[in-house]
C-alpha cells in the first residue's frame, strides 16, 4: 500500500479523497493555486504545495508542476479527482513514466473511451446497444443530410472528443444543418482542441441512466447498480439518485452485464461509469463511458456501502476488489443534489463573493460532501459547486423527506445558491412520481416557482416577527400598567412568605 498521495485537484473532491487517504492511514499532498491557498482541502491535507496562479492553465492543469511536486513530496500516486486531467491519457501516461501510479485506468482505456467513435465502434462489437448514428467523423454539411435522412429528425450532432454538453447540437430539419455544423465544430475545437464531429439519433425525452463499475487489475469487474440523473440543466447534471425509479432488477442486471462488458472491451482497471439513455419501455443504448470517479459518485457508495474512493486507492495499488458480484446488494434509496452558488431567477448565472454564514444540516440520513467553510471565498476562476447534500432513506418517498429537510436546515450567506430551486424540484407531482427524463426542468420548472417558494418562506418569517413583536408590546404594556410582570409579583409572593416562615418581618 502507498504511503502518501498527491490529490491533484481541489474543492470537495479533494477532501473527499483526503478522507479515503486517512482511513486507510495514508498521508496525503494538496496542491493548491494562489487564491486556494486558505482552502479547506488545503486545510485538512497532511501536506500542502503551491502550484501556480489562478488560472488553471497556469496551475492545475500543468502536467509537469504537479509531478515536480509528487517527486518532491514523496509521493507514489497521483489521484485525479474529477475534471481537470482525470479524464486526460497523456497525463496518465507522464505519471506512469515519472514512476509515479495513476489512481485511475490504463492511457489506453482513457484514449478510446474518450474518443466518442472509437468508444462506439468498440462498445458494438461487444455486443452492447448504441444509439443509432455514425461511427466515423463527419466532414461536411451533406454527409450530415444522409444520415439524418437514413435515420429520421432530430439528429444530434456531437463532439467526437467532448463531454459536458459542449460541441453539440440538436438539429429538427435540413435548413438547421449547415450553422448546426459549423457551431458544433467551433465549440468543439475551442473546447477540446479537436473539430471532429459525428452524429446520432436525438432521442426525444430519454432517462439518463449509468452504470458503476469497477474492476482491478486481476480481471475481476463487477457492476454496482445504476444512478438515475435525468435532472439535468443544458446537459448538466442537477440532481441524482440511486436506484433509478425505471429500473426493475431484470433491467438492472441487463444494464449491468452490458456495462461490465463495455469495461472489459476497453481494458478498463479502476472505478468508470458506463452512461446509456433509456426510455421508458425499458429500452438502453450505450452514450459514453467517464473513466473516472463521477461527482455523483456517493449515492452509489450510500446504497451498497461501499466506498469506491478507498477501493480506487487499494485496485492502484494492486490489490484485488474486496467483493464479488454476488456480494453487492441495492439497500434504500438515495438522492443527491448538487448545491451551486448560482442565482436561478438570473438564469443560473454563477455568484461569487465571501461565504458570510455556514451552517449545513445534519440528522438522520444525511451527507454533506463540502469544499468550503463560513469565510472561504468562491472564485470566479473554478467551478461554483459549494457542496454535494445527500439523502438516504429506506425508501425513495423517506429519501426525499429527509432531503427537503435538509433543503430547509442548510443556511449558505454572501452568495446566491440553488437551494430554493432543489425545493421546488423535489416537491413536484411528477418528480415525487418519478416521471423523469432529461427535460424536466425545461417542461416543469419556471425560475418564478423559486422566487415564490423564497417570497412565501420571507413572508412567514416577517409574519412571525410581526408576531414576536406585538407579544412584546402586549407584555410591556402590562407591566406599565400593574407595575410588575405577572412573574415579578409572584417572586414578591413567595419572598413574603419565607420571610413570614422564619419570623422575619
Amino acid at each position: 500500500m502507498f504511503t502518501k498521495i498527491l490529490i491533484a485537484n481541489r474543492g470537495e473532491i479533494a477532501v473527499r479523497v483526503i478522507r479515503a487517504c486517512r482511513d486507510l492511514g495514508i498521508k496525503s499532498a494538496a496542491i493548491y493555486s494562489e487564491p486556494d491557498r486558505t482552502s479547506l482541502h488545503v486545510r485538512l491535507a497532511d501536506e500542502a504545495y503551491p502550484i501556480g496562479p489562478a488560472a488553471s492553465s497556469e496551475s492545475y492543469l500543468v502536467t509537469e508542476k504537479i509531478i515536480d511536486v509528487a517527486r518532491a513530496a514523496g509521493a507514489q500516486a497521483i489521484h485525479p479527482g474529477y475534471g481537470f486531467l482525470a479524464e486526460n491519457a497523456a497525463f496518465a501516461a507522464a505519471c506512469k513514466k515519472a514512476g509515479l501510479v495513476f489512481i485511475g485506468p490504463p492511457p489506453s482505456a482513457i484514449e478510446m473511451m474518450g474518443d466518442k467513435m472509437a468508444a462506439r465502434t468498440a462498445i458494438k462489437k461487444a455486443g452492447v446497444p448504441i444509439v443509432p448514428g455514425t461511427e466515423s467523423a463527419i466532414e461536411d454539411e451533406s454527409a450530415v443530410v444522409d444520415i439524418a435522412e437514413r435515420i429520421g429528425y432530430p439528429i444530434l450532432i456531437k463532439a467526437a472528443a467532448g463531454g459536458g454538453g459542449k460541441g453539440m447540437r440538436i438539429v429538427h430539419e435540413n435548413s438547421e444543418i449547415k450553422a448546426a455544423v459549423r457551431g458544433a465544430k467551433s465549440e468543439a475545437k475551442s473546447a477540446f482542441g479537436d473539430d471532429r464531429i459525428y452524429v446520432e439519433k436525438y432521442l426525444a425525452k430519454p432517462r439518463h441512466i449509468e452504470i458503476q463499475v469497477i474492476a482491478d487489475s486481476h480481471g475481476n469487474c463487477v457492476y454496482l447498480g445504476e444512478r438515475e440523473c435525468s435532472i439535468q440543466r443544458r446537459h448538466q447534471k442537477v440532481i441524482e439518485e440511486a436506484p433509478s425509479p425505471l429500473v426493475d432488477p431484470a433491467m438492472r442486471k441487463m444494464m449491468g452485464q452490458a456495462a461490465v462488458s463495455a469495461a472489459r472491451a476497453a481494458g478498463y482497471v479502476n472505478a468508470g461509469t458506463v452512461e446509456f439513455l433509456a426510455d421508458n419501455s425499458k429500452s438502453f443504448y450505450f452514450l459514453e463511458m467517464n473513466t473516472r470517479l463521477q461527482v455523483e459518485h456517493p449515492v452509489t457508495e450510500l446504497v451498497t456501502g461501499i466506498d469506491l474512493a478507498v477501493e480506487q486507492i487499494r485496485i492502484a495499488a494492486g490489490e484485488r476488489l474486496s467483493f464479488s458480484q454476488d456480494d453487492i446488494a441495492i439497500k434504500g434509496h438515495a438522492i443527491e443534489c448538487r448545491i451551486y452558488a448560482e442565482d436561478p431567477a438570473s438564469g443560473f448565472l454563477p455568484s461569487t463573493g465571501t461565504i458570510t454564514m455556514y451552517q449545513e444540516p445534519a440528522g438522520p440520513g444525511i451527507r454533506v460532501d463540502s469544499g468550503v467553510y463560513e469565510g472561504a471565498e468562491i472564485s470566479v476562476y473554478y467551478d461554483p459547486m459549494i457542496s454535494k447534500l445527500l439523502a438516504y432513506g429506506k425508501s425513495r418517498a423517506q429519501a426525499i423527506s429527509r432531503m427537503q429537510r435538509a433543503l430547509s436546515e442548510y443556511r449558505i450567506s454572501g452568495v446566491a445558491t440553488n437551494l430554493e430551486f432543489h425545493k421546488v424540484i423535489l416537491r413536484h407531482p411528477e418528480f415525487e412520481a418519478g416521471n423523469l427524463s432529461t427535460h424536466f426542468i425545461e417542461d416543469h420548472y419556471a425560475p418564478s416557482e423559486t422566487g415564490r417558494h423564497a417570497l412565501h418562506q420571507a413572508i412567514a418569517v416577517v409574519a412571525a416577527i410581526a408576531e414576536h413583536q406585538e407579544r412584546n408590546r402586549l407584555a410591556v404594556s402590562a407591566v406599565k400598567k400593574n407595575g410588575f410582570s405577572k412573574w415579578k409579583n409572584a417572586g414578591r409572593s413567595l419572598m413574603i412568605k419565607n420571610f413570614a416562615r422564619r419570623g422575619w418581618s
